[in-house]
């Protein structure tokens, strides 16, 4: 049983019903994605940034090297440390 029913306008529009918006959370300025999934057309609230576009955007010459969790408590000491004496 439909959750809902929309009417498709002569320019090929579509409202979406409360029910649906609701279920998606999405409003005004929301991106949906038609996806075909075998036989059926699924629509998907679109997320803004794929994981491959974050990590790229945040570590541009590749993945860093590992480091052990002293190294990253000693990393952090010495940010905090230049950012209290800027002022």
């Amino acid at each position: 049983m439909p959750i809902a029913q929309s009417k498709l306008t002569a320019q090929g529009q579509i409202s979406v019903p409360a029910e649906v918006r609701r279920k998606l959370g999405v409003g005004p300025g929301s991106v949906l994605e038609w996806n075909e999934e075998d036989s059926r057309v699924v629509v998907r609230r679109a997320g803004r940034f794929s994981s491959e576009q974050v990590h790229r955007a945040l570590f541009p010459a590749g993945t860093p090297r590992s480091r052990s969790l002293e190294q990253l408590k000693a990393g952090i000491r010495r940010y905090v440390k230049r950012r209290r004496a800027r002022g």
